[in-house]
């Protein structure tokens, strides 16, 4: 249980903490949180950063983000892509529209395939067998980096299987990870004002991470906010995190390669008359993720919520990674936000302005190539 942050600590003590090596509390990180200014907050992380990164390389990764489909069950409030099956905008893309777009995405030096959709009962686990399956028949070199926890478990349901049969199931058929979407906030208090019981519970996606952990396979580990969550839920999301990774390096199993924070944007969503967390607060949140998460080796900056600029200035505040090209993105796009895609020289010059070496880097954080 997180206690008030009004606590005997104060921002010197934390800092002093950090910079001898120690790992910081929740108690001591929601005092951070609550009461750390921006920039004191984020010297620290960079001080961070720059203890588990001394070359100053800072990485990106030339992906597609291919939503194979629109029609979803779970009804989240702040999602505005999601429609019904009976809608007109309704869609299941055919699997040579999705070879075409791996096609273009090796076209752009792609090495990375992200492929999330919503919850659609029409689609079985032979769809994404036989779809895995010739994806890495005729695209050998592409890591296939898809399906939330959230589509793992609702397959699961749907084909009366366990999460780990579904996940070896896959894993056989070509799935090489899983990215850590549908995590939004980590804490049921949160999770059941913002969905329905068709999306998965706090405790349910920990576990089809561990179980892919277990399996041998890495994921990523997300967190959306600026929505209805409070500062102690952040700190409970990073909790919950920082244990799994935890448990997983000491089992010596697979683990989670990154931690990507982003904020809710609104627009054609039932949240839109919330405010949105500000660039200032998300710099922050962003500076704390990389403090108190001392067992991931990187955390990324959002461009696709923050701008590019913002993405920029990240680096400076604990993140180590730039994160996608984004050849494609339809989920935030689809609440008005747009979406820059810079191609892989356009990101090694934004990454250079910002005073690091750029590298381009694939799903488990290898290094590509050095510009």
């Amino acid at each position: 249980m997180i206690t008030n942050s009004k606590s005997s600590f104060d921002i010197k003590y934390i800092f002093d903490k950090v910079l001898s090596g120690k790992r910081i509390n929740e108690e001591e990180a929601l005092f951070l949180l609550e009461n750390g200014d921006l920039l004191t907050v984020g010297r620290l992380a960079d001080f961070v950063r720059r203890e588990k990164h001394p070359d100053n390389v800072a990485t990106f990764v030339v992906d597609r983000n291919i939503n194979y489909t629109n029609v979803c069950v779970a009804g989240c409030k702040f999602c505005a892509f999601q429609t019904t099956k009976k809608s007109p905008n309704a869609y299941i893309l055919d699997y040579e529209e999705i070879f075409k777009k791996i096609e273009e995405l090796i076209e752009w030096g792609g090495t990375t395939v992200l492929m999330q959709g919503g919850l659609n009962p029409d689609l079985r686990l032979d769809f994404y067998i036989n779809l895995f399956s010739e994806i890495k028949k005729r695209f050998p070199n592409i890591q296939l980096h898809s399906l939330s926890a959230t589509e793992i478990v609702f397959l699961a349901k749907l084909e009366k299987m366990t999460v780990e049969e579904v996940l070896k199931t896959l894993k056989d058929a070509g799935l090489d990870s899983v990215p850590g979407g549908g995590a939004e906030i980590l804490s049921d208090e949160v999770r059941n004002q913002l969905s329905t019981k068709a999306k998965v519970s706090t405790d349910e996606w920990l576990e089809v991470h561990k179980t892919a952990h277990r399996l041998g396979m890495k994921t990523t580990a997300t967190m959306m906010f600026g929505h209805i969550e409070e500062p102690k839920h952040i700190i409970e999301h990073l909790s919950n995190v920082r244990d799994l990774q935890d448990n997983s390096l000491k089992e010596g199993r697979g683990y989670f390669t990154a931690f990507i924070p982003w904020t809710f944007q609104k627009g054609g969503t039932k949240l839109d008359h919330l405010e949105t967390a500000t660039s200032v607060y998300y710099l922050k949140v962003l500076s704390l993720s990389r403090i108190f998460l001392d067992n991931f080796e990187n955390i990324q900056s959002s461009h696709i919520t923050q701008t590019m600029k913002i993405g920029q200035i990240g680096l400076h505040f604990g993140a180590n990674d730039l994160g996608s090209t984004m050849i494609e993105e339809n989920v935030v796009a689809s609440t008005g936000w747009k979406v820059s895609a810079p191609k892989p020289e356009k990101m090694a010059e934004i990454i250079k302005e910002a005073g690091f070496i750029p590298a381009q880097r694939d799903t488990y954080y290898n290094i590509v190539r050095y510009y």
